[in-house]
């Protein structure tokens, strides 16, 4: 199947979820967007990075794993958002060690997110998760 690269658009406080984010990811070359939902803990990672061109004092977890990948040669390639189950997105990020074999790596959407920011790495997803989940937002919403 061919992936589909998405691109965010903006985090903001859920309207309908108590205590989460919603993390609005966008289609490339596209209109479709796709809604996350995502807690306060992986919210605040993410956006230390979209709203600020400062690192935080003191690394989070996520910069610890840029730092770990930096120092052993561990390249992160993409992140994929690859299945949709009961409501819940599931992704994986895949790496190569010193160029060797690509490596599938499962993790939580939000998770997955916050690494890609830190690596610089592309977002992806299939198909038929944005007809799925996608949707089309206008006046800018």
């Amino acid at each position: 199947m061919k992936l589909i690269q998405l691109d965010i658009e903006r985090l903001e406080p859920s309207t309908s979820h108590k205590s989460s984010y919603v993390l609005l990811l966008r289609e490339i070359g596209g209109d479709r967007k796709l809604p996350i939902v995502i807690g306060p803990c992986n919210a605040g990672s993410i956006a230390i990075y979209l709203e600020s061109d400062q690192n935080p004092e003191r690394p989070l977890t996520h910069d610890i794993i840029k730092s770990v990948t930096n120092s052993f040669s561990i390249t992160i390639s993409r992140v994929v958002i690859h299945t949709l189950l009961e409501g819940v997105f599931h992704s994986s990020f895949f790496c190569f060690l010193d160029g060797d074999e690509e490596i599938e790596i499962d993790a939580r959407t939000s998770e997955a997110i916050a690494i890609a920011i830190r690596m610089g790495c592309p977002i992806f997803t299939y198909n038929d998760i944005l007809q799925e989940a996608g949707v089309v937002l206008t006046d800018n919403y």
